[in-house]
């Protein structure tokens, strides 16, 4: 039956590398979305979430990377048995799970959308992004699909309302508004 074998590998591709695609995805989806929110929270440009969200997309991105694949080589109870390529296509999967989910925030600041509604856009992006990553991990790996896709969006949600928070109250301090 052709194509049942190449079903077969990409369901054991999917299977071997999924920690690493679910990872970096929700890192990616919410390390950048925290830095969208955390600007916005301090009123800063649109300009400073882009030069900010790009610089940390692609160094955080490239630091889980590396360290995934220093994980892969680091030998537990003994000599290591990943091989460069081994642990370089975990690495390699790590950092694209987390780059191109990562871009998502970023989307309504490089779309030609209105600066009152660019925010607001991002927000709703990446938390339905953070849903679906979710609900892909529960259908994965057999947990309640719904349950995981919350799982993932609550904690998107509360981590961006920290970065946000964070934000507003630093512009706050830095503009003088609260003497310590």
């Amino acid at each position: 039956m052709p194509g049942t074998e190449d079903s077969v590998k990409s369901r054991r591709f999917l299977r071997h590398f999924l920690p690493d695609m679910v990872y970096g995805a929700n890192d990616g989806l919410i390390t950048t979305f925290a830095i969208v929110a955390g600007v916005t929270g301090a009123g800063l440009s649109a300009t400073v979430v882009l030069i900010l969200g790009f610089s940390s997309l692609l160094a955080d991105a490239f630091s889980m990377a590396t360290s995934n694949y220093l994980a892969q080589r680091t030998p537990a109870g003994g000599e290591s048995q990943t091989s460069r390529r081994h642990a370089a296509r975990h690495a390699t999967v790590t950092f694209l799970g987390f780059v191109v989910p990562g871009l998502v925030p970023l989307l309504a600041y490089l779309l030609p959308v209105a600066g009152d509604y660019r925010f607001a856009l991002a927000a709703a992006t990446t938390l339905f992004m953070l849903f679906l990553v979710g609900v892909g991990r529960g259908l994965a790996a057999s947990l309640p699909a719904l349950r995981a896709g919350l799982e993932m969006f609550l904690v998107g949600a509360l981590a961006a309302g920290v970065a946000y928070g964070v934000g507003a109250l630093g512009a706050l301090l830095a503009d003088g508004g609260i003497a310590l």
